[in-house]
């Protein structure tokens, strides 16, 4: 047995083609980031699937075709420190896709984000129910979450 653990559950995101374009994509938005694996059981066809590890966390994306289609009942939620962060995350994982409300996006390849900053749940859970209001309230009203604006809002409760 060796010394390295391995996470017990693994997302399995099922696309209609471009798994490697896919793969690809996902490991340039991210700084931490590697295609672990790409599977073409037939040279020159595109990729079964691919495997790559983002943040930490491994992901395998299989070319299962049109019978079933990524949607926002399942989406990846990405812990942000800065609003340097958020910005990056935001612009780079929506370019080809959908921007929608309170830090949810969806990319090109239709899998949805949540690109959410670290203190979003401090804010929300503050003992001051309401100051906890004032930051799920300016929450509410953002696309892109934005952290001075959160923090804003919750201070001035």
């Amino acid at each position: 047995m060796s010394g390295i653990a391995k996470p017990g559950i693994t997302p399995f995101l099922w696309f209609d083609g471009d798994v490697e374009e896919a793969a690809n994509f996902y490991v340039s938005v991210f700084k931490d980031a590697r295609v672990d694996s790409v599977h073409r059981p037939v040279r020159g066809r595109p990729a079964q699937s691919a495997t790559v590890t983002l943040r930490g966390q491994q992901l395998h994306l299989f070319n299962g075709g049109p019978h079933y289609q990524l949607n926002p009942a399942v989406s990846l939620m990405v812990d942000c420190e800065t609003q340097a962060e958020v910005d990056d995350l935001w612009e780079k994982l929506s370019a080809g896709g959908a921007k929608s409300r309170c830090g949810w996006l969806q990319d090109r390849f239709g899998l949805s984000w949540q690109i959410v900053p670290t203190i979003l749940p401090k804010l929300l859970r503050d003992p001051n129910p309401a100051k906890a209001n004032a930051a799920l309230q300016a929450m509410l009203q953002m696309d892109k979450l934005d952290i001075p604006r959160l923090q804003q809002a919750s201070d001035q409760a």
